[in-house]
């Protein structure tokens, strides 16, 4: 039996998909909230707005 487990996602930041080469800002961001103790990750939005987000994931129990 699989138990799924309602979550809800925060978005931290935004950042524009076309940076240049060698620049992810992004992945900075993470990197300094994960120093904070922040579980942090990124994520692509490609179905809107072709961003990178910065986002937080909790449960809702």
């Amino acid at each position: 039996m699989t138990t799924t487990v309602p979550v809800q996602r925060t978005v931290l930041e935004r950042f524009p998909g076309g940076r240049p080469r060698g620049s992810w800002p992004a992945d900075e961001y993470v990197a300094a909230q994960r120093d904070q103790g922040i579980a942090a990750r990124v994520v692509m939005d490609l179905s809107s707005s072709d961003q990178f987000l910065v986002v937080t994931v909790t449960s809702t129990q």
